[in-house]
């Protein structure tokens, strides 16, 4: 009579007992040699990116991989940066790497502070990250000087693109030697095209005004979320927003910003909602330190 049974055999085992089969005779072995299971991990595909409203520009975006992305941290001296980071900018986490948009204050602000204390890359625009080494204010090695049209992969999966932005950009810097306030000329401003694992793309627009290539950046890039300046005088108003958004860009989704922190930027959300009227653009509003999933 021959019997026949299944056999799961766990390494350093199996070759003994494969060379042993043999010597069983009148048994037909049926054997499956058995894996460890391997350690789950969570798929990018099926995850979703959180976005934590810093004020201003400011945002953390953590992608379906699980990474930290801090761009344009203005929250030191951010008039409605929520209280808990402007006490410790630790409290954001572990922050994988930083983007700037341009060298203005409300924007560059915390972030060299933030590179170095994780031992993070900052991005940015080549001429604005040149005068932050020479003057000092960023060490080489935690810095990546790129331009527009230019593609960085950070981490696996994770791609930013500079994209044109119709602004300035300057960085004001506190001589220690003299304790006089300096003007460095920083470049050109850039807005950033940010994709994540899953595909999902956000166009952070940085500061600007209009441009009629913002046409060609939807159609090129096909952005499915946008963060659009509202806050006028430095940067597109509500009004200039809403018809940026309808006439070029058409996304799935917008998040207004860079207003109500600025007594100079009066633009409010309430003008911009008003201009959007009729609009199947979805806006979603957000309060500086809340948090959002998409």
């Amino acid at each position: 009579m021959t019997s026949t049974f299944t056999l799961k055999l766990r390494s350093p085992f199996r070759a003994i007992f494969k060379g042993l089969l043999p010597l069983f005779l009148g048994t037909a072995l049926s054997v499956s040699w058995a894996q460890s299971p391997p350690t789950p991990t969570p798929s990018p595909a099926s995850g979703k990116t959180e976005l934590l409203w810093l004020g201003q520009a400011g945002f953390r975006m953590t992608s379906p991989g699980g990474k930290n992305i801090i761009i344009d941290p203005w929250i030191s001296t951010g008039p409605k940066a929520p209280a808990i980071y402007k006490k410790d900018l630790s409290a954001l986490g572990k922050v994988d790497f930083v983007l700037v948009t341009h060298g203005h204050v409300d924007h560059l602000g915390d972030a060299p502070e933030i590179a170095k204390l994780n031992n993070s890359v900052l991005y940015g625009p080549a001429d604005m990250v040149t005068p932050l080494i020479t003057l000092g204010l960023m060490p080489a090695n935690l810095t990546h000087r790129f331009n527009k049209s230019g593609t960085i992969e950070p981490f696996a999966g994770l791609k930013v693109t500079a994209v044109h932005a119709d602004h300035s950009s300057l960085i004001v810097f506190n001589n220690p030697a003299t304790g006089k306030a300096e003007s460095h000329p920083a470049g050109e401003p850039v807005g950033y095209i940010i994709e994540m694992e899953n595909g999902f793309k956000i166009w952070h627009m940085g500061d600007t005004g209009l441009f009629s290539d913002m046409k060609f950046i939807a159609e090129h890039y096909r952005p499915d979320m946008v963060m659009i300046p509202i806050g006028g005088n430095f940067t597109m108003g509500p009004k200039d927003a809403a018809f940026a958004l309808n006439t070029w860009i058409h996304p799935k989704m917008v998040i207004p910003m860079h207003y109500n922190s600025n007594p100079m930027t009066k633009g409010t959300l309430a003008e911009f909602q008003e201009a959007m009227k009729g609009s199947p653009i979805q806006i979603v509003p957000m309060t500086e330190g809340q948090s959002l999933s998409f």
